[in-house]
């Protein structure tokens, strides 16, 4: 059996698996088992920051393996704290909490806003979401999330989540209570249509959660590390957040997983209380240090301008009607379908992805400009062809 053939076979059918069987790949460009090339604009979902096989990362992951794989949270490891240093250095911070995924570094922010609240009162115990958000696929961060098509099949689920319609003010200040223990977000709305949260409604939420006494958790899973050109997207606003999550592109292609608690609630998650046998493994770390320590303004910077070129470049294609997001993590209207879209793109040599009836973009933040080019030629003929 072929490989397609195995997966057909052996792995549960979860997923709507595209044909193309990557093999290797270098920076933005892969390769596919028949060595056939593609342009890399999705990033494994965000998650391979410098592409494929990045030199320095392989070398600090492969460093690390030769030393020591895994140790559990009974020990100390350099790599582990050396991480929380930097993401608190970086962000203003006080905490962090490793896992291994966005599901789980949203369920440890998810635990802490309530634990904040119910050490207060027994019913402050709500949180506020907004609808058309993701938040993951575990139980509760299913029912975090503000989108029905995702409460069934799974009943009961978690109770306590109440949403409101993104960037409507009046929806949220309605909604608010002294039983609200947090109000958790995603700057941009990535799986729900690449969609931004305004100014406005993000500081109602700030002022909310002053005037309840609840939680600000923003989830930058997928906007986070450089992705929108800021190291995260909240700091574009202005906000100081009690709670972040992230995940995806922290270390570069190995699963690892993020919460970070301000000074605020740095004691809030006590021994016993959260756990994860794999939350900050040596091996993912030494990867996200890596990734970590070269998002520096100079990288955020080329990811600004390389962002506004390819939305200049974008607009003028025929059939392009809208484009949103923020640097690195772009949403496409055409009137074209997007999943033909990206078959057509598939078939040329451009990896892309979608999100509701968009196309969205989210290549590697050192893509340069050439690949840029030869990736948008590729889009361009597929909108204007189909």
């Amino acid at each position: 059996m072929n490989t397609k053939e195995k997966d057909s076979k052996y792995i549960m059918g979860t997923y709507g698996r595209l044909d193309l069987e990557l093999d290797h790949g270098c920076g933005s460009t892969l390769f596919d088992a028949d060595g056939k090339k593609y342009i890399d604009f999705g990033s494994g979902i965000a998650v391979n920051t410098f592409g494929a096989c990045d030199p320095e990362w392989v070398k600090a992951v492969s460093d690390q393996l030769a030393k020591l794989q895994h140790a559990s949270n009974y020990y100390y490891t350099k790599p582990c704290a050396d991480l929380a240093e930097m993401l608190c250095e970086k962000t203003g911070m006080s905490k962090v909490f490793f896992s291994n995924s966005g599901a789980e570094a949203n369920e440890c922010a998810i635990k802490g806003a309530r634990k904040y609240g119910t050490d207060k009162n027994p019913d402050k115990n709500i949180i506020i979401t907004l609808k058309n958000s993701f938040h993951g696929r575990t139980v509760t961060t299913l029912s975090a999330t503000g989108q029905d098509v995702f409460h069934t099949s799974f009943t009961p689920f978690t109770e306590g989540f109440v949403y409101v319609e993104a960037n409507d003010c009046d929806a949220l200040k309605g909604a608010m209570s002294e039983k609200v223990c947090g109000i958790m977000f995603e700057i941009i709305q990535g799986e729900g249509g690449v969609l931004p949260l305004t100014a406005e409604f993000i500081k109602t939420a700030e002022e909310m959660a002053a005037k309840y006494d609840a939680l600000l958790v923003v989830d930058e899973v997928q906007t986070g590390n450089g992705r929108t050109g800021t190291l995260y997207a909240y700091e574009q606003f202005g906000l100081k957040p009690d709670i972040v999550s992230t995940a995806k592109g922290l270390a570069g292609g190995l699963p690892l997983g993020a919460t970070m608690f301000s000074e605020k609630v740095e004691n809030i998650l006590t021994p016993g209380t959260h756990g994860s046998t794999f939350g900050g493994n040596p091996i993912a770390a030494a990867g996200a240090l890596s990734i970590l320590s070269r998002i520096d303004e100079a990288l955020l910077d080329t990811v600004r301008k390389n962002s506004e070129y390819m939305i200049e470049k974008i607009m003028k294609i025929d059939g392009v009607t809208a484009i949103s997001g923020m640097g690195f993590m772009l949403g496409i209207e055409t009137e074209k379908d997007a999943k033909e879209i990206l078959k057509k793109c598939l078939k040329d040599g451009l990896l892309v992805l979608t999100a509701k009836d968009k196309v969205r973009l989210l290549p590697p933040l050192n893509i340069t400009r050439e690949e840029i080019d030869c990736g948008l030629e590729i889009l361009k003929n597929a909108i204007e062809t189909l």
